[in-house]
């Protein structure tokens, strides 16, 4: 299936990044959507990767919006890496699967959060490059391809681009300030 490759779907990617399979891909193969949203951070990959585990704890958006208005963590939260398949994250999601030290894919929770946005996943990916790593988060998900179908869409694309550009940026940020990585 062919995704598009413009705002509000994708923000930030690369040709390679947009191109590659991610485990949200594999969770939801048949999901009708994806978006990909990307950032360059200036950190070792290993740092990057400890502060995905955070999201663990917080979502590191908006949090007088997501977090119900509680501040994200600012500092690396001792045991976040400890990481077990069924976890609780951001909330709303579980940790369906991951590869240390490399990517994250979360599952909306049935209820509530399903009820409102469908079934849908999530991976969170860092890679090396020569000057740090790259974050690229992807989403995947249901939704009818109808014009009222594309509109709800469109418009659950652009504040997902809102929130997830915060996000990876608020990553970045905070993995470029840290020193030194705890477990």
């Amino acid at each position: 299936m062919e995704f598009p490759a413009e705002l509000p779907y994708v923000w930030g990617a690369t040709t390679a990044e947009l191109t590659r399979r991610y485990g949200c891909d594999d969770l939801l193969p048949d999901a009708a959507y994806r978006m990909v949203r990307a950032t360059s951070v200036a950190a070792a990959p290993e740092v990057v990767y400890r502060w995905l585990c955070q999201l663990r704890f917080a979502p590191y958006s908006y949090d007088w919006l997501d977090n119900f208005g509680r501040r994200s963590p600012r500092s690396l939260v001792p045991g976040a890496g400890d990481l077990a398949v069924g976890q609780q994250v951001m909330t709303i999601f579980t940790l369906a699967s991951f590869t240390p030290g490399e990517e994250l894919t979360v599952r909306i929770r049935p209820g509530r959060p399903t009820a409102v946005f469908g079934d849908l996943a999530v991976s969170y990916v860092v890679r090396p490059t020569a000057v740090g790593s790259r974050l690229v988060g992807v989403l995947r998900l249901h939704g009818e391809l109808d014009l009222p179908g594309r509109t709800r869409m469109a418009l659950l694309a652009w504040g997902d681009l809102l929130m997830m550009r915060k996000q990876l940026w608020t990553l970045a940020d905070l993995a470029e300030r840290t020193t030194e990585v705890a477990a």
